[in-house]
């Protein structure tokens, strides 16, 4: 059925209590099933399952994936099939968009893992209990679900606001449920069958199911001789390495530098194929750009010059040089000024997310009269009393857990809540959440107050990210619902119950892949920044962190410059893309984030888009079955070579731990 919404006159002529009671009247759906025990259950293991590979790719790109279509699709898929078999009753539309919430929920509260709390263990060494991370995190975005509720009778009840990715959301459900054709079953399918070939090739370039396959179900090392198990390399060049130094071949340099000391390594990456294509052609090529500048042009320079150089280690033995070395050592300062400044330039550039967050419309002076909602919607009390109460919890547990200072981190709250008003205006006018800028405002203003202790500037900032993700998501998440008549009271309640299928995921898992003890059972933070993961995200912030707690003493002069042209190159990329209103496609940001990540990462993203980009220009007539497959089914293509990818990749640590 065609979705109902309010003309704009309407939206800005009407009172919030005529638009809530025009939604109860037709819009809302108070006799269908939305938050069931199996559209909980559901979203919970979703949930679970989607977060672990937001993790994943976030501790790769730094970028934090949203997980809703992919639970939409699969959710659908699951109970159709379900129901054509005989064994349920197929599932709401409402129970869908329920277990979406959840999903996406777990999805997102997983994203200080792979930035701020690493950042803050790679600072000081520190690494927190298990249960200290898992009750910090989920009280912190408990606080983001309790300031969104309030803020949800301003942006969807009363303003009406788009929140884009919501509504897109909204329209997936309702084409799935109500479209014409078998449209949601052709995206799952897709779905199944590139996720499907995505695992079975991701098994078998990993060297631990292809052990736990040749050794442990076929017996090859018994009755075979086999010492080692066959893989193939997902790097493919790694097989003329292997020939060249038998063959005394030609290895490849830059100024003298082997290229693989650069990280410029050809790798099939599947899991970055999708990535590059959700991330599209623009913000790809920007990061490609930004890792060719790098580490073909300058990064070889400064070796030639000796600003990077080998150095020694702890226990006196030198470090050789690698990409991981190149990034600390000077790539990272000119990186994360690019993406910093950036930032801040294109929030400033819109100043309608500051000023509308902060001005209500004229109305009609039509009598309010009584509450329709007020035994649908959560209750303001809750939001009233609960966001002082975990707000000075949260505030205490950031002073035991991390050892900031209890009245620094009450300090940082009312700055920490205006920028998360700032943040879900963002959300609701753009579907951007410029939770990276805004944290650093906070970073650097609690840094000024406290250099002496990076906690002090780290924790505060990791709250402003994770208090504003939480609270500008669960809107974009409750759009949807309000789009199709769901009940606000079941959305929140999903959001919780995705909050904590995130946090008992993904810490267990976080310290299982990036902190695993060595032989004297002793974990390391030397252990969470890996060739596999380079965790971009969390390097950022360690960065700022660094230049809060150091300044700017002791780095080269070459890289000081670089900062200074890499602060005014990302000033005018901006500009320019403000001035010629988007044509100029190139970001600062994504540029920044291309020095941080592995070459060969920014390669497969840049590749992933470019198939994509060809591929849509290609088919773009709709109707045709290569638009049906490229550009409508491009997120079900996307999604299920991430997940495919993710999830193999997860379970190939868990086996190389266990066996």
């Amino acid at each position: 059925m065609a979705l109902q919404h309010l003309t704009d006159e309407q939206i800005a002529t009407w009172t919030r209590a005529q638009k809530d009671e025009w939604w109860f009247k037709n819009v809302f759906r108070g006799d269908m099933a939305q938050l069931t025990l199996r559209s909980g259950f559901t979203g919970f293991l979703l949930g679970g399952i989607l977060s672990a590979t937001g993790l994943y790719i976030g501790a790769k790109t730094g970028i934090a994936i949203g997980v809703g279509l992919t639970s939409v699709i699969l959710a659908f898929a699951l109970f159709r099939a379900l129901h054509a078999g005989g064994f349920a009753q197929d599932y709401t539309i409402l129970e869908n968009n329920c277990t979406q919430s959840i999903a996406t929920a777990a999805g997102y509260v997983a994203t200080p893992l792979f930035s701020s709390l690493a950042a803050y263990m790679l600072v000081t060494g520190i690494i927190p209990p298990w249960w200290q991370l898992v009750i910090w995190i989920f009280v912190v975005a408990l606080i983001g679900v309790l300031l969104a509720f309030p803020l949800k009778r301003r942006f969807i009840n009363e303003d009406q606001a788009p929140f884009p990715e919501g509504r897109a959301c909204g329209v997936v459900l309702d084409s799935l449920y109500h479209g014409a054709g078998d449209e949601g079953v052709f995206k799952a399918k897709l779905l199944g069958v590139v996720g499907g070939f995505t695992a079975l090739y991701q098994a078998i370039v990993s060297d631990g199911w292809m052990k736990l396959v040749q050794f442990k179900v076929l017996m090859l090392d018994k009755w075979a001789g086999m010492a080692e198990p066959w893989y193939l390399h997902e790097r493919l060049d790694s097989y003329y390495y292997t020939w060249a130094a038998k063959a005394q071949g030609f290895i490849p340099s830059i100024l003298g530098t082997d290229i693989r000391q650069l990280g410029l390594r050809v790798t099939l990456d599947a899991a970055m194929l999708g990535v590059g294509g959700l991330m599209g052609i623009a913000v790809a090529t920007s990061c490609f750009l930004g890792a060719f500048i790098n580490f073909v042009v300058l990064a070889p320079l400064m070796i030639q010059a000796g600003d990077i150089a080998p150095r020694l280690g702890a226990n006196g033995v030198p470090i050789p040089l690698n990409r991981a070395e190149i990034v600390n050592q000077w790539s990272l300062w000119w990186g994360v000024t690019m993406m910093v400044v950036g930032a801040l330039v294109g929030l400033l550039a819109k100043p309608e997310i500051f000023t509308s967050a902060f001005k209500r419309k004229a109305t009609s002076t039509v009598a309010a009269g009584k509450d329709l909602l007020k035994d649908i919607e959560v209750p303001l009390w809750i939001s009233y009393v609960g966001v002082p109460v975990f707000s000075v919890l949260g505030s205490y547990l950031t002073h035991v857990f991390f050892d900031v200072p209890f009245w620094l981190a009450l300090v940082s709250l009312p700055l920490i809540f205006v920028l998360t008003i700032i943040c879900t205006n963002s959300m609701a006018l753009t579907s951007w959440t410029p939770t990276g800028s805004l944290s650093k405002i906070t970073q650097f203003t609690m840094g000024a107050i406290d250099r002496t202790n990076p906690g002090s500037n780290l924790l505060p900032a990791a709250m402003t990210s994770e208090i504003a993700s939480n609270a500008a998501n669960l809107l974009s998440d409750i759009k949807p619902g309000y789009m199709l008549g769901g009940k606000p009271r079941h959305q929140a309640v999903g959001h919780i119950i995705g909050n904590l299928a995130g946090v008992l995921t993904c810490v267990p898992l976080f310290f299982l892949l990036f902190l695993q003890p060595d032989a004297s059972g002793v974990r390391s933070v030397a252990t969470i920044v890996t060739d596999q993961f380079a965790m971009p995200a969390a390097l950022q912030w360690k960065g700022v962190a660094d230049i809060i707690a150091k300044g700017l003493k002791g780095l080269p002069t070459s890289a000081l410059i670089s900062m200074g042209v890499a602060a005014l190159a990302a000033v005018a990329m901006e500009i320019a893309r403000i001035k010629t209103k988007g044509r100029f496609q190139l970001s600062a940001v994504a540029t920044g984030l291309g020095v941080v990540l592995p070459p060969e990462s920014v390669l497969a993203m840049f590749v992933g888009a470019l198939i994509f980009f060809i591929m849509g220009r290609k088919h773009k007539t709709p109707g045709t079955q290569g638009h049906r497959v490229w550009v409508e089914g491009m997120e079900p293509i996307c999604a299920g070579l991430i997940s495919g990818a993710a999830l193999m990749g997860i379970g190939n640590a868990i086996i190389n731990v266990l066996i």
